[in-house]
C-alpha cells in the first residue's frame, strides 16, 4: 500500500495486555511480540499488563487505558477461542461503542493465508471503547505478527493512503461533542 512521504509519520500511544492464566512477563511470547513490533515501528508502547482470563480484570484494564490521555491504541492477546476460560471477547465486544467487523473479517483471510481453516478457532474482534481503538488478538506470536505486520502496522501509520486509522482518530469522540447522541 502507497505511503505519501510528503505527510510526517506521527507516533501513537499502544497499550498492550495479555490475557492468560498461565503467562508471566518472563515467557509472555504473544505480548513481547506485539512490544517489540510497536516500538520498532516507531510509536509509544504506553502501558503492558498481564490479566486473568477474567471478564471483569480484563474490562478493568480496557477501561483505565482507554481514559488515559497517553494511551490511543489498546491490543489484547489471547482469549479468543473457545474453550470456557478463553472470554475476551465477552468482556469486550458488549462495551464497544462502535465495532469494526472489518478487522476480524481481514484478520481472518490473513490467518486462512498461514494456517487455513484452523483461523475459524479465533473470535479476534476490534471495535472503539471511549474514543480508543481496540483490537482483540489470539494467544499467539504468530496471530499477533499477522494482525500487526498486515494490519495494524499499515492501518496505524498517518502516512498510508488512502485512509488510515491515526486521520480518525481525533473524531472518535464526535458522538460526545453531539450531546451523548450515537448514531
Amino acid at each position: 500500500m502507497p505511503l505519501d512521504e510528503n505527510r510526517p509519520f506521527l507516533p501513537v500511544g499502544i497499550a498492550v495486555l495479555t490475557v492468560s492464566d498461565t503467562r508471566t512477563a518472563e515467557d509472555d511470547k504473544s505480548g513481547q511480540t506485539l512490544a517489540e513490533r510497536i516500538e520498532a515501528a516507531g510509536h509509544r508502547l504506553a502501558a503492558r499488563d498481564i490479566v486473568k482470563d477474567d471478564v471483569e480484570a480484563i474490562r478493568s484494564v480496557v477501561r483505565g487505558w482507554a481514559k488515559d490521555d497517553a494511551v490511543d491504541v489498546i491490543i489484547t492477546t489471547g482469549g479468543t477461542g473457545f474453550t470456557g476460560r478463553d472470554v475476551t471477547p465477552e468482556a469486550l465486544e458488549p462495551i464497544f461503542e462502535k465495532r469494526m467487523d472489518g478487522f476480524s473479517e481481514v484478520f481472518h483471510r490473513i490467518s486462512y493465508d498461514k494456517i487455513g481453516t484452523s483461523t475459524i478457532q479465533s473470535r479476534a474482534t476490534g471495535g472503539v471503547v471511549d474514543a480508543t481503538f481496540v483490537f482483540v488478538l489470539p494467544g499467539s506470536p504468530g496471530a499477533c505478527r499477522d494482525a500487526w505486520d498486515h494490519i495494524l502496522k499499515v492501518q496505524l501509520d498517518y502516512r498510508h493512503m488512502p485512509c488510515n486509522f491515526v486521520e480518525i482518530m481525533p473524531r472518535l469522540d464526535e458522538h460526545l461533542k453531539r450531546g451523548g447522541t450515537q448514531l
